[in-house]
């Protein structure tokens, strides 16, 4: 059963939703957990969207994850606040603490947020829109659960922990990088174990430190960091800024969610979020960041290349797309979901039942 159907937005989210509230998540809260899972759907990261929605039910329905937090930001200092995300799904944790950013730097100029006590919170690129939408720059850290080893370790020690930043660009397409620190997120690994495919040398090694292209022995064993030291110093950086500054767990003791099922996660994010008009006025970094993307575009290209992307477009080109013609998902990924849906007496799209 590998047929694939399309569902659009509106459709995926109340599907989504729906779960989620039918596991006690109130509606609001919900409804901003499936906005972020489907965005990851719509702009073509399929990894973090609602294909991944069973580890979260099963962690909520495990007392795991707490499905209504009251979530209040303490500010420590004029610009900066710290938010105890008190075991809340992650996508509303993190949403919190932007929105506090916000409120920040709409007075100040910029905003941090710090978070302890959450969990995994997806993509972090809709962090970052949320920024952008609102129209300030941000960057968006957290940490992760162990995964890959220090460079010359061997051991899995850091997480594949998010570095995200984002820059308005009025008229165009923003500046938005969402990449782990290492040559592919895990989630990758389990999109290609669930449908029986090999991955990529490189990705990883098995338990023994061998490469491997068997995503279960990659599961098994470490996944790399991207560009050797480099990737490993960005992931230790994620664990400063997301655990050790903020009270959260670091040094490999966040909890595993797919694994971990005697403790809650504590995973920690930050947020910083900034005017784009810090240092010149609005008109004027506009028009300047439309000079920089038009100058890195018209840069010559390499043999191969046809036109020369901003981080981020690619992804931005999936959600329009997707917007207009549906999200593509697997029955297969569906049917885990269909059948909590069925046991919860939540609505199914029609699509997801042929």
């Amino acid at each position: 059963m590998n047929d694939l159907v399309r569902l659009g937005r509106d459709e995926a989210e109340t599907f989504a939703a729906g779960l989620l509230a039918a596991h006690g998540v109130p509606e609001d809260d919900a409804r901003i957990a499936a906005r972020c899972l489907v965005r990851a759907d719509l702009r073509g990261v399929d990894t973090h969207g609602i294909v991944r929605m069973p580890i979260y039910l099963e962690r909520l329905e495990k007392g795991l994850v707490t499905p209504a937090p009251r979530l209040s930001a303490n500010r420590v200092a004029p610009a900066a606040a710290h938010l105890d995300g008190q075991n809340g799904l992650g996508f509303v944790v993190a949403t919190r603490a932007v929105e506090e950013a916000i409120a920040i730097a709409r007075d100040n100029g910029v905003g941090f947020v710090g978070v302890s006590n959450s969990t995994h919170f997806g993509m972090a690129a809709c962090y970052l829109l949320q920024a952008l939408e609102a129209g300030y720059g941000a960057l968006v850290f957290t940490n992760a659960s162990r995964a890959m080893p220090p460079w010359g370790g061997r051991t899995e020690l850091l997480g594949t922990s998010p570095f995200g930043a984002a820059f308005p660009n009025p008229g165009g397409t923003p500046f938005l990088l969402d990449m782990a620190p290492s040559v592919a997120a895990r989630g990758k690994i389990r999109k290609a174990q669930r449908e029986g495919k090999p991955i990529p040398e490189g990705y990883a090694l098995d338990e023994h430190g061998r490469p491997t292209t068997d995503p279960e022995a990659a599961l098994r064993g470490v996944v790399l960091p991207i560009g050797g030291p480099k990737g490993a110093a960005i992931s230790m950086l994620m664990d400063i800024v997301g655990g050790v500054l903020t009270g959260a767990a670091f040094a490999g003791n966040v909890g595993n969610q797919y694994q971990d099922f005697d403790r809650p996660q504590n995973v920690g994010h930050a947020a910083i979020v900034f005017r784009p008009d810090l240092f010149m006025p609005a008109q004027v970094v506009a028009e300047r960041m439309k000079e920089l993307v038009a100058t890195v575009k018209a840069a010559p290209k390499a043999e191969g290349f046809d036109e020369i992307l901003m981080p981020g477009e690619p992804e931005a080109r999936n959600e329009a797309r997707r917007l207009e013609e549906g999200i593509p998902y697997r029955l297969d990924d569906l049917a885990p979901l269909v059948e909590i849906a069925r046991a919860r007496g939540v609505a199914v799209p029609a699509a997801a039942t042929r």
